[in-house]
């Protein structure tokens, strides 16, 4: 059995999708403005060795397999279909196929892939030195790549579109405000942000309200261009960034704290010691903003360490549902006083992310290698039809420490709508 014939059992005569193989086979429409090319036998190593996402992430990642058209439209219309679905006579026709040649030779993984075995090194998950490696892993790539991705305002969390016509940087905007407005920031107050990547909330909340503002990363290129941004923002006075663990903040009574994208990277066990932590910190009726990447439902696995985005983007990141933060939260001390989800406008910004990516291509590649530019083309493209299929959502909470009477020092109603 020739590849494309492997190819079109697996995706079905429907899939409009074009197969070129190395083999001199092919299949699929003609016509299709897409199509997959498997260049050499290393790619069809790696989707023996490690079936599923992960070997053909290899294989893209290492350049063993292309694709040519657009990235997102290919996964959009692959999301449903999966070896999963084939009945257990076509996998072993399919597997025969293959034979046993591409199982014999192990090929490593590319060397843009956090081994487990590393990581098993720096002591058990979540851990203060597997954490920051892991966040090194992430963000310490490169300032000038995250800045073609992400625009002007290095904004690497879900932004807010107040409509179908604002820009990135509008939505970003607006919600670094949305955060300030939940929280009720105002002159004088004090804030901490944890997780802060590169400033963006702990700028803003000091140059729009006045507060001062500490935030704290694990990432050191983060905390250097954040510094230098809050310098020459003349903020010096009020802002703030460290290069710390959040767990290592000395500082207590603040008025508030905000949490954007932080979560993701705490994990389930931790999540009792990370909320009651932040609960610490705030003074009676103080307010926490939590900010983070959310499973839909409580049924699936909080992590798949074998997946591409562990392996690749977010090693030991782990995804709750929002029920289960919830509770969490409530158990810890905090009243509950507002959630959303902003599922919708997370696929938004990333589809602004992914065309920034593709208009700076050709500086990315140079500046961190065509393999790293590769996981970051899937790794976004995967998760706009992630968000667009409901497979991961975004939620906002709002939650309050009560003083000693129970009073939440909140207003009958906001004075200004929270969109």
């Amino acid at each position: 059995m020739m590849l494309a014939e492997i190819f079109e059992k697996v995706m079905g005569p429907e899939a409009d999708v074009r197969f070129i193989a190395y083999d001199g086979s092919k299949a699929g429409p003609v016509s299709s403005d897409i199509s997959i090319e498997v260049k050499s036998p290393v790619a069809v190593a790696y989707l023996a060795q490690a079936p599923g996402e992960l070997g053909l992430a290899r294989a893209y990642v290492s350049g063993h397999i292309d694709i040519h058209g657009d990235v997102y439209a290919l996964l959009s219309r692959m999301w449903s279909l999966t070896m999963n679905d084939l009945p257990m006579s076509q996998k072993a026709a399919a597997v025969r196929a293959l034979g046993v040649r591409p199982l014999l030779k192990r090929v490593p993984p590319p060397p843009q892939e956090m081994r487990r075995s590393m990581l098993a090194k720096m002591g058990s998950r979540h851990a203060k030195q597997r954490d920051a490696e892991a966040i090194h892993h992430h963000y310490d790539v490169s300032n000038k790549f995250y800045s073609w991705v992400l625009g002007p305002s290095m904004a690497y969390t879900c932004a807010v579109f107040p409509s179908e016509q604002s820009t990135l940087e509008e939505a970003q905007y607006a919600k670094f405000d949305l955060v300030a407005r939940k929280l009720d920031l105002k002159p004088g107050m004090r804030l901490l942000d944890v997780g802060c990547g590169w400033g963006g909330m702990v700028i803003h909340a000091a140059r729009e309200y006045g507060v001062k503002a500490l935030g704290v990363t694990l990432s050191r290129q983060q905390a250097e261009w954040a510094q230098k941004a809050i310098a020459e923002a003349g903020l010096g006075e009020l802002a703030e960034v460290r290069y710390t663990d959040y767990r290592d903040v000395k500082e207590t009574d603040f008025d508030a704290v905000s949490s954007i994208g932080l979560t993701e990277h705490i994990g389930k066990e931790q999540l009792p010691f990370y909320f009651k932590f932040l609960y610490d910190k705030l003074v009676p009726g103080g307010r926490l903003l939590n900010h983070c990447i959310t499973r839909p439902t409580g049924t699936e696995k909080t992590i798949n360490t074998k997946g591409f985005i562990n392996r690749y983007v977010f090693p030991d990141g782990e995804l709750e549902s929002v029920g289960y933060l919830v509770r969490q939260m409530e158990d810890l001390g905090f009243e509950i006083r507002h959630e959303e989800n902003l599922r919708e406008h997370y696929a938004e910004t990333l589809r602004y992310w992914c065309a920034n990516l593709d208009e700076h291509w050709d500086e990315a590649v140079e500046e961190v290698g065509e393999g790293r530019a590769r996981v970051w083309r899937l790794y976004m493209a995967g998760c706009v039809v992630g968000f667009e299929r409901n497979k991961i959502q975004l939620h906002q909470l709002l939650g309050v420490k009560l003083d000693s009477e129970g009073k939440a020092h909140m207003p009958l109603r906001p004075s200004l709508d929270w969109p």
